[in-house]
């Protein structure tokens, strides 16, 4: 599957010249230099896959907050193994139809840019079938390997994509010209990893007890166990947010113009991760759809109403409003924790950039999902490796 991926990523889309898209990332980057690295250069070169799995991301995201906007949706979705696969067939119905709106806006947006050898309906026809149509067999990949390999294959899919660009980004640091400082990048890349990695698997956990209860002549409940509480509740969802935001503008513009001049150009300046404001913005953006996506996933009352009719409390506080209350503030303080580590984490390469006058292609949306896809993998092999002990063991 990763083979067929790959391969996919080098079969470009049909009458285009990949040469525009190629000019256009050196100038832009952005949201879709992020695009770009989700599909592992496939963009860049204008093929098949180049709208990657994105439009999938883009829909599971959409369906996950219509699921607690309509209650219709909540009921099907507590419909257990049944509710499931109504929820992920509506996720590819909504896949192609985003699919389909993004393929169009490329081949609209570029095709005064000279993106077609030969312009024409036709040519557009064909465009934008082959993004979509490619976006939905990567989907189809990624549901094989989720049934019928290790780990959840979406994810997979964008991990082998963002790893395939790691030998041009150790080409380009092997090229530089101050060893000293190569030797620092690395030794500062590897302290982003460990960093990721702590964050990634850190937790509070928030001790709850369960009371005993009696029936007939046997005892019930009065075990002990946690909720954990992640540091990065949310993800890379607030970095993919803040960056989709923050350069909209810049990106609508460059479809009609590549150097916007007059107060819209200076707006468009102080936007930039280069200027000290948008550094400030984007930070600031990253912290609220922290915030906003923690919310959304957590929420401190149902938590306390199902706790509360298991018979669970935690020590120390009373069940009911207290309980919502001291969950709200705890998940609030190390929701602040992940949103700054993010912040630190997505900022870095902009950093080293100014400080080595280098471009650091990896950024740290990749970074945090390579590393996060890796130690999810490394857990489902550790269960699978488990599950095939046990059944060794039964079976002797």
């Amino acid at each position: 599957m990763f083979l067929v991926i790959r391969l996919g990523a080098h079969i470009p889309v049909p009458g285009v010249d990949s040469s525009v898209i190629k000019e256009f990332l050196k100038n832009q980057g952005g949201m879709f230099g992020l695009l770009d690295a989700i599909s592992g250069g496939a963009f860049e070169n204008m093929t098949i896959f180049a709208m990657g799995i994105g439009p999938y991301i883009n829909a599971s995201i959409i369906m996950s907050l219509l699921t607690i906007a309509i209650p219709k949706l909540e009921e099907i979705q507590k419909e257990g193994e049944e509710g499931r696969k109504k929820i992920a067939k509506y996720t590819r119905y909504v896949t192609i139809v985003l699919a389909a709106i993004q393929s169009f806006g490329i081949t609209y947006g570029f095709r005064n840019a000279g993106l077609f050898i030969k312009p024409g309906l036709w040519s557009y026809i064909v465009a934008l079938v082959s993004l979509t149509a490619g976006t939905a067999f990567l989907m189809w990949i990624g549901e094989q390997i989720t049934e019928k390999g290790i780990g959840n294959g979406i994810s997979l899919i964008i991990f082998i994509n963002i790893l395939s660009r790691a030998p041009q980004g150790i080409r380009v640091l092997l090229q530089y010209e101050k060893p000293v400082a190569t030797v620092i990048l690395l030794v500062l890349f590897l302290v982003m990893i460990s960093f990721v990695v702590l964050i990634q698997e850190g937790e509070r956990r928030i001790a709850v007890q369960y009371a005993k209860r009696t029936s007939g002549r046997k005892v019930y409940g009065g075990q002990s166990t946690h909720i954990p509480l992640k540091v990065n509740m949310a993800g890379v969802i607030p970095i993919i947010f803040a960056m989709s935001l923050l350069q909209f503008p810049m990106t609508i513009t460059r479809f009609f113009t590549a150097n916007p001049t007059g107060w819209w150009g200076t707006i468009l300046k102080w936007l930039g991760l280069n200027h000290w404001f948008g550094a400030l913005f984007y930070v600031f953006l990253i912290i609220f759809f922290s915030y906003f996506y923690t919310s959304i996933t957590f929420n401190p009352i149902e938590v306390a109403d199902n706790m509360k009719k298991s018979g669970g409390f935690i020590p120390g506080i009373r069940p009911g409003k207290p309980t919502v209350e001291y969950l709200t503030k705890s998940l609030n303080y190390i929701t602040l924790a992940g949103a700054i580590f993010l912040a630190i984490i997505a900022l870095a390469p902009v950093i080293f950039t100014a400080i080595f006058k280098m471009n650091i292609s990896f950024g740290g949306t990749s970074l945090l999902i390579v590393v996060g896809v890796a130690l999810e993998t490394v857990k489902q092999m550790e269960a699978q490796m488990l599950m095939r002990h046990y059944k060794g063991f039964l079976n002797s």
